[in-house]
């Protein structure tokens, strides 16, 4: 649900709310979630309150990232569950070990083969039930510890691929060689190696520049709002 006029009260985020928040570039989810609890703290002097996310976002993604708050924690696995929908843009011709913009580009490869008409058969064979293989940088755990611990160490680890299910993707070619794309996807579709396994696919590189996801179900981040909106529909300091 979207905040509503009606200012919310200390009773109403401990009875529960659901909060769409568009995250910002760079943050953690970690660190939007932290915000909240603050903010609802702060303003409202309670001192303690569930607020939890209900799916993880990258640091350079930005867009929806559900907040609940109170009892409405108690829903986070069902919304974790449900089918999700991405834009940005992928960039064929490089990769990177991260497979976004997170560590630097480690390898060039030709594009010059590349048609529109290889591009959509390509598009093809990441539809439906498919299987994917993680990135090393993602906090899956192996033998008790993060893969991203591994990867930074520069420690190899073999990753198990997962089957996931993507219902729609779409793209967009006008800015060749970097590609605009629309997914729609299950629960634990990782779009970063969507990216790289697209440009494998298409006997080159590839890796994801731009991220933003805009559904989560029946939820939109059209109907959200940013940090700086929320933090104005609480009560001023001036009332604390």
């Amino acid at each position: 649900m979207r905040m509503r006029n009606k200012e919310l009260t200390a009773e109403d985020f401990k009875t529960g709310q659901i909060l769409l928040i568009d995250k910002p570039l760079h943050w953690t989810s970690f660190q939007v979630v932290n915000k909240v609890r603050w903010l609802i703290r702060k303003r409202h002097h309670i001192k303690k309150i569930k607020v939890g996310h209900a799916g993880t976002l990258d640091p350079l993604a930005t867009g929806l990232l559900i907040i609940c708050t109170g009892k409405f924690t108690k829903t986070i696995p069902e919304l974790q569950g449900q089918i999700k929908e991405y834009t940005g843009t992928i960039t064929l011709g490089s990769t990177t070990p991260s497979f976004d913009l997170e560590t630097e580009i480690d390898q060039h490869y030709p594009t010059d083969h590349i048609t529109e008409e290889l591009l959509q058969q390509t598009v093809e064979k990441f539809s439906g039930e498919i299987e994917q293989t993680p990135p090393v940088f993602s906090a899956l755990k192996k033998d008790g510890k993060r893969l991203y611990e591994y990867a930074r160490k520069g420690e190899e680890v073999e990753v198990s691929k997962r089957k996931i299910e993507i219902s729609e993707f779409e793209i967009n070619t006008s800015a060749f060689p970097e590609i605009g794309f629309r997914v729609v996807c299950s629960k634990g579709t990782y779009i970063r190696s969507l990216a790289h396994e697209f440009g494998q696919a298409l006997h080159s590189g590839a890796h994801l520049s731009e991220l933003r996801r805009t559904k989560i179900g029946d939820y939109s981040v059209e109907n959200g709002m940013d940090i700086a909106s929320f933090e104005n529909s609480l009560p001023s300091r001036e009332q604390d």
